[in-house]
């Protein structure tokens, strides 16, 4: 298979022909191997009574249809009646390919299948694969179908049963799909199996969420942290990939130069990820100097925490009236962004904005992170920013609150704050904002902000108010 690689081409440039002793029709199997491994044809020549062949069953692919047909089957008939312009009638079908694609060939965004395989509830997949979805539109990438599967336990080679995953392939050969993006954490052996049995990219989660950081950094901070936190995360991954790099897993068969080219890119990887880790204790020092200054001056500090996506942007440009980058899409923001907040009566506060979290966020990236959450280490108030319009809230304010916990400020007070109050019913919003305590604003409207900023100046200034 490998001298046969897919490629642009729509079909193999294989054929597959051998035969059936009971003169027997294609099978199943046959069918699933011709979709499967994308071949020019299935034939079986059945084998009469007599030992000579007898009738030739075959079968072909089919353009993409609507009534999503995969393949056709010719009429039986004897072998030696077969006339068929074999090199003329796989141009024409591979023609027909090319006219019914429906896509837009002048887009070149990646198109993808995302998958799911958990033992966890169809629900709580769903709730996953809807921000799986969430992620994919942030990086550009064209969601094609979803694939979710909850099996008895999981498959450890292709974390997926072997029957689904031939789904799978089939349906990403049907929709021309360029990536597939499973929503758990695959290991190295996981990601190299799934790329040889699909033949296409695959990756998962958290190589998504690493490639939206990587676009999205801009301050030195940010690009340190992110390239850290991929070097940690692609270092285990290091042993070799398919036939070209097959004998640099060391060990039996392995040894030689081989190992030593493996052990090289090693010790580069782990060389700059020393490096990097030294360049951001540098980084961090000279905000650890802006921050005393900051405390040296008496200015008070808020900082705004939350689930990406809940508007915190938005938020800060709407109490500083600043242009702070604003987009509906996870992780607008990765660089801590701090504006002066000017209350009544002559007072100011400093008051920033940081990534926003995630559930599941990479062990890597949220240690990377870390340094730039540091900002909110000395916040006299941290303002805890909910989408309260989005059905997953509340397990949303669990995931923020467990990892403030997990990075040390769990103890700073903070404020609760529903955000989008005007995307729910007005009475619904009510109940919610008695029930947890929270303040109800609307980011893009300004006028709903006063109650928040009352609380804020209470707070800073309980002598004074």
């Amino acid at each position: 298979m490998p001298d046969y690689p897919l490629g642009k081409r729509r079909l193999r440039g294989l054929r597959c022909v051998h035969t059936h002793l009971k003169n027997e029709p294609l099978s199943q199997d046959d069918l699933t191997d011709l979709a499967l491994l994308r071949l020019d044809l299935m034939a079986a020549i059945g084998v009469g009574d007599d030992g000579l062949p007898a009738d030739i069953f075959a079968a072909h692919l089919l353009p993409f249809n609507l009534e999503g047909k995969t393949f056709e089957t010719f009429p039986a008939q004897p072998l030696h009646a077969l006339d068929l312009d074999f090199a003329g009638f796989i141009s024409s079908l591979e023609e027909e390919m090319g006219r019914a694609v429906l896509r837009d060939v002048r887009d070149t965004r990646e198109r993808a299948i995302l998958v799911s395989v958990a033992t966890a509830s169809k629900d709580a997949q769903f709730e996953s694969l809807e921000e799986l979805k969430e992620l994919a539109y942030t990086a550009d990438v064209e969601v094609l179908d979803i694939v979710c599967q909850r099996p008895e336990k999981l498959n450890p080679k292709y974390l997926m049963g072997t029957g689904k995953i031939k789904e799978l392939i089939i349906k990403a050969l049907q929709k021309e799909a360029t990536l597939i993006v499973f929503n758990q954490d695959l290991s190295p052996t996981q990601i190299r199996e799934l790329g040889e049995i699909t033949e296409l990219k695959v990756i998962d989660r958290t190589q998504l969420i690493l490639d939206i950081f990587a676009r999205r950094a801009h301050s030195r901070d940010g690009k340190v942290q992110v390239e850290l936190a991929q070097l940690k995360y692609r270092l285990p991954k290091l042993t070799g990939k398919g036939t070209m790099l097959s004998k640099l897993m060391g060990g039996i068969g392995g040894r030689g130069p081989g190992e030593t080219k493996l052990e090289v890119d090693r010790r580069r990887v782990q060389e700059r990820i020393t490096h990097l880790e030294k360049e951001l204790k540098s980084l961090s020092r000279g905000r650890f100097e802006r921050r005393r200054r900051r405390a040296e001056g008496g200015i008070p500090i808020i900082s705004i925490a939350g689930y990406t996506n809940a508007g915190k942007s938005t938020l800060l440009n709407a109490l500083t009236k600043s242009e702070t980058l604003v987009e509906d899409k996870l992780f607008a923001t990765l660089d801590t962004a701090t504006r002066r907040l000017r209350f009544p009566r002559e007072r100011d506060a400093v008051i920033t904005d940081t990534v926003g979290f995630i559930r599941d966020l990479p062990k890597d990236l949220l240690k990377a992170f870390t340094a730039t959450l540091e900002e909110m280490e000395d916040a006299d108030a941290l303002v805890h920013l909910v989408d309260v319009s989005s059905p997953q809230f509340e397990n949303r304010m669990e995931t923020v609150e467990r990892l403030l916990d997990e990075i040390g400020i769990g103890g700073i007070p903070r404020i609760l704050v529903f955000n989008k109050a005007d995307l729910i019913d007005p009475v619904i919003a009510e109940n919610l904002s008695r029930r947890f305590g929270a303040i109800l604003v609307s980011a893009v409207n300004p006028a709903t902000l006063t109650p928040l900023l009352k609380e804020l100046a209470e707070r800073l200034w309980p002598a004074l108010e």
